[in-house]
């Protein structure tokens, strides 16, 4: 995706007196066609003034250039401050601070038909309110949809809390936020290495994760199986964790396992029998699982947060998630 950068200079009055003017600042925007009136909005929220009376944006240009993710100056900008007040830090009043972090989505879209595991039935979509009956149930001009959404909880990418695999293991209602949201990411790329053509195994083992602390980490494993998503080559004999694998993640303390493939445990009938070693070891701990999720290879191996939170649903042990990485901003 293209970034552009505005290069500017402004004059900035504030209403308790003074002013601030800047020459060939630079500053992230969201696109290359802005105008002043936005780039001065952009400007004030940047820096975390407050109490301004006016800005004027002069020599406005765009380019196309990566962001920094800076709330500073960049280098060769130059700034006068002539009295007024100028919160840096963005701590005054109607502040706001920019986005130091990119958000990555890491979800499959859940849509009428779609089959996520062979063998299970596909989501339905039927109306129980059209927007055109509404009509008569509101005033002119106020019209509503509302739709009924049939699924079983194994359904694009979704998370597995221990009721999942225990009769009395916790539900999705009982699973506590601090284990779902903003968890330290640790992303092993293992495309490569599980890949039959390639020569790979399929089993992921413990050998894979024995140079990093995973403490309290969610682990998230990158086959890139999630390319086949959607055909029938998904349901082929897909990358799995070992039991030893899993086991290694038990007593390393993790708190969540995730992965782009079709299962965490080998369903292969032949090579399985129908055991589910990660399942059971993994839920066992009370690490949650999460499975299909996509784009892993657009969050880095180490410095990202992951979140996949499920509804708050009582006697229920799986359901899909808006999973997602917030991963730091390139800085210039």
């Amino acid at each position: 995706m293209t970034e552009h950068r505005a290069h500017f200079d402004a004059h900035v009055t504030f209403a308790n007196g003074g002013s601030l003017r800047t020459e060939g600042f630079r500053l992230d925007v969201p696109a290359g066609d802005l105008q002043p009136d936005d780039v001065a909005r952009l400007l004030v929220r940047h820096l975390g003034l407050t109490l301004v009376g006016s800005v004027e944006v002069t020599g406005l240009t765009f380019v196309e250039e990566p962001h920094v993710g800076s709330r500073g100056v960049s280098g060769g900008d130059r700034v006068a401050t002539e009295g007024g007040r100028a919160d840096a830090e963005g701590d005054g009043p109607g502040a706001a601070a920019p986005r130091t972090t990119r958000l990555v989505d890491l979800s499959h879209t859940v849509r009428e038909g779609l089959e996520t595991y062979p063998g299970l039935p596909a989501p339905t979509i039927t109306p129980f309110l059209t927007r055109a009956d509404s009509v008569a149930k509101y005033a002119p001009g106020t019209q509503f949809a509302m739709d009924v959404l049939t699924m079983i909880g194994n359904t694009g990418t979704y998370l597995d809390s221990p009721f999942h695999r225990y009769d009395d293991g916790t539900d999705l209602s009982g699973l506590g936020l601090e284990t779902l949201v903003r968890l330290p990411a640790e992303v092993f790329r293992l495309s490569e290495s599980v890949d039959p053509s390639r020569g790979g195994r399929r089993g992921i083992g413990a050998e894979v994760f024995f140079d990093r602390d995973l403490t309290g980490s969610a682990v998230l494993l990158q086959t890139g199986w999630d390319r086949r998503f959607g055909t029938p080559a998904y349901g082929e004999p897909a990358p799995f964790l070992t039991e030893a694998g899993a086991q290694h993640l038990v007593d390393a303390g993790v708190t969540l396992v995730g992965i782009d493939s079709l299962n965490i445990d080998d369903t292969d009938p032949v090579t399985s029998g129908g055991a589910r070693p990660a399942h059971s070891l993994l839920l066992a701990a009370g690490i949650h699982v999460v499975e299909h999720l996509t784009n892993l290879g657009d969050v880095p191996p180490r410095g990202a947060l992951f979140t996949a939170v499920p509804p708050k649903v009582e006697g229920f042990g799986t359901f899909p998630v808006r999973a997602f990485a917030e991963v730091p901003a390139h800085r210039g």
